[in-house]
């Protein structure tokens, strides 16, 4: 059974987090594996949109296997495997598969059908759009363990919440009911748990019914804006606007729209 479970449809790719029995925890395999995953649909031109879940369970993802994981990155654990020494030799591997240090270049979606903790909380963050599941937990616990969310929670958290809330959430250490962050600026749709990949596809379709270069280009200018000043979001406006204007999905999106019918995108 694969640890990680990918499929594509019409342009749309769901990668499934594929470890239940252990609350889809990140350890090195899957670690190993989803990294591999984002470099895989990012280099897809098939490729348009992406949805990340976890396994049927109680878990969207805990973040890293307690037992394996966080001991190798400690050094106090030796590497007894394949994908653990793997691990251990490129510890960089841990930025790439929460992507806290690859961007895919492609909207992602996080179809959080579960508790989101630790590094699974990060990887949530990490996504463009977030579908949760109502009743749920969120939370990053590592202060209570002695670390700081090192995989991009602690940077992102007060980028996407008050910061009165992300100082709460980061030095307490205790998860929240996700229905309490439903207002807060974090959460796309809040849902039934049944209600989360079906929403979370619905709102993937319609990205991928987009231009995919405008699609890639308008969320470049978004994320890169954060760190900008106006001027300077402004003149990456510009650029890639007048990137787009040269190319043929450009020309086709108003003729479609004049003759009345669905464009054909090309990517080019």
């Amino acid at each position: 059974m694969a640890v990680v479970e990918t499929s594509v449809a019409d342009h749309v790719a769901v990668v499934t987090l594929n470890r239940p029995e252990a609350r889809n925890a990140l350890d090195p395999e899957l670690i190993v594996a989803l990294a591999e995953t984002w470099r895989s649909v990012s280099e897809d031109d098939e490729v348009r949109v992406i949805v990340v879940t976890g396994a049927e369970g109680t878990t969207f993802c805990s973040g890293f296997d307690l037992g394996t994981t966080i001991p190798l990155m400690s050094g106090s654990r030796e590497p007894e495997n394949d994908h653990e020494r793997t691990v251990a030799g490129d510890l960089g591997l841990l930025g790439v598969a929460t992507m806290r240090d690859f961007d895919p270049g492609k909207p992602v979606i996080a179809a959080v059908n579960g508790h989101a903790i630790a590094g699974g909380m990060e990887l949530m963050l990490a996504s463009d759009l977030r579908v949760v599941a109502s009743g749920v937990r969120l939370g990053l616990s590592e202060v209570a363990l002695g670390l700081i969310p090192a995989m991009g929670g602690t940077a992102r958290l007060a980028r996407h919440l008050p910061q009165a809330v992300a100082m709460e959430l980061l030095l307490t250490a205790k998860p929240v009911p996700s229905d309490d962050l439903a207002d807060s600026g974090l959460i796309n749709r809040l849902v039934p748990v049944e209600d989360v990949l079906p929403t979370a596809l619905e709102l993937a379709a319609t990205l991928a019914g987009n231009a995919p270069l405008a699609l890639r280009a308008a969320r470049e200018v978004i994320r890169a804006s954060a760190e900008m000043s106006e001027q300077e979001a402004l003149a990456l406006e510009s650029r890639r606007s007048a990137d787009l204007a040269k190319t043929a999905d450009a020309r086709e999106g108003p003729l479609a729209f004049m003759e009345k019918r669905s464009p054909v995108w090309t990517g080019r």
